[in-house]
């Protein structure tokens, strides 16, 4: 799980094993990229939630290059709250809708 402080895009130190973990893959994994997907829920205005998964997974990207991953193989991307995995309308669903996913592939 890849947590950050409540509004913010500051990584919380919970989430540093299994970005450690990560890295250590794509280090030891010269082939492979990763596409790193930011999410938020749907409280605050559309446009700081934008802002906001935009930093979120730019930071997820900016740890692992601190990690010695080179940055070409690591692409950021927010979508703020347009992709929900569950409803907003719940403490449970707004949590579960801030997010950043990290998809491992192999270059073509």
């Amino acid at each position: 799980n890849i947590l950050f402080v409540t509004g913010s895009a500051k990584l919380q130190s919970k989430s540093f094993k299994g970005l450690n973990d990560v890295a250590a893959i794509l280090n030891e994994n010269p082939g492979m990229s990763l596409a790193i997907d930011g999410h938020t829920d749907n409280v605050g205005a559309d446009a700081y939630n934008q802002t906001l998964s935009d930093n979120r997974a730019a930071s997820v990207k900016a740890y692992l290059v601190g990690k010695g991953v080179n940055e070409s193989r690591i692409t950021a991307t927010g979508h703020g709250e347009t992709m929900p995995i569950a409803d907003n309308k719940t403490a449970a669903g707004r949590q579960q809708n801030r997010r950043s996913e990290l998809t491992l592939s192999y270059y073509k």
